[in-house]
């Protein structure tokens, strides 16, 4: 099994350039936890100290707001890596919360444990400060859109998005009002009202269990990709 683990590791972006003998020490220093669907791995301004890889399952780190309004900040798949502030800064609490959104699987490093090993390796220093700036500019883009396009924009980014690794032009509609809107930064109301609007321009078109892009142009008009 822990062969199996560091085998893992060792074709992950982060720890690809170890050494064989670093990426078994690597998993010797980790532990494993599991979490059932929608279990909270960490809450909102806790102090967790971590640093982990997705092993199973998949993770999303959201914001929420006294008035019960969420934003998705970022979804983490199998083989990503994420930390918690605390991992790199004593006593700052988690500016997101964790939740598993399947049932999850993750190796986990603790700051006591990992750090030294840190400290000692120029390279995995690096890939993990380059990684740090790639969520740093996932962020800065976050930001952008919330700040200066609109919702309905920020909907049709959506859209494209989970149509893009899609062969055909229909989208099974596994997300709901409520999860669009926490990517979106928006209010289902406000999801419901636009997603008919694009239907009724002719950009999709909503069945019970689907959409279909109907017009690729206009939605992506919409997203402010193309012109019209």
């Amino acid at each position: 099994m822990e062969t199996d683990v560091a085998k893992k590791l060792a074709e992950n972006s982060l720890f690809s350039n170890l050494d064989p003998g670093d990426v078994q020490h690597l998993v010797d220093l980790s532990i494993t936890r599991s979490y059932p669907k929608e279990q909270w791995v960490t809450h909102y301004g806790s102090d967790w100290p971590h640093l982990f890889l997705v092993e199973q399952g998949q993770i999303t780190a959201l914001k929420e707001s006294p008035e019960g309004r969420s934003l998705v900040v970022i979804t983490l798949e199998v083989g990503d890596v994420f930390w918690g502030l605390g991992f790199f800064k004593e006593g700052i609490g988690m500016p997101v919360a964790l939740v598993a959104d399947q049932e999850t699987r993750l190796r986990l490093w603790t700051r006591d444990k990992l750090l030294p090993f840190i400290l000692k390796n120029g390279q995995f220093s690096w890939g993990l400060s380059q990684l740090m700036v790639e969520r740093m500019l996932k962020a800065s883009q976050i930001l952008e859109e919330l700040a200066f396009q609109p919702v309905a924009g920020r909907l049709a980014h959506l859209l494209l998005e989970q149509f893009e690794d899609l062969p055909g032009d229909t989208l099974t509609r596994d997300l709901t009002l409520d999860d669009m809107a926490a990517r979106i930064g928006s209010t289902r109301e406000m999801v419901c009202r636009h997603l008919y609007q694009f239907a009724d321009k002719g950009a999709i078109q909503i069945n019970r269990t689907e959409f279909k892009i109907t017009d690729q142009d206009l939605l992506q008009h919409f997203a402010g990709k193309g012109k019209r």
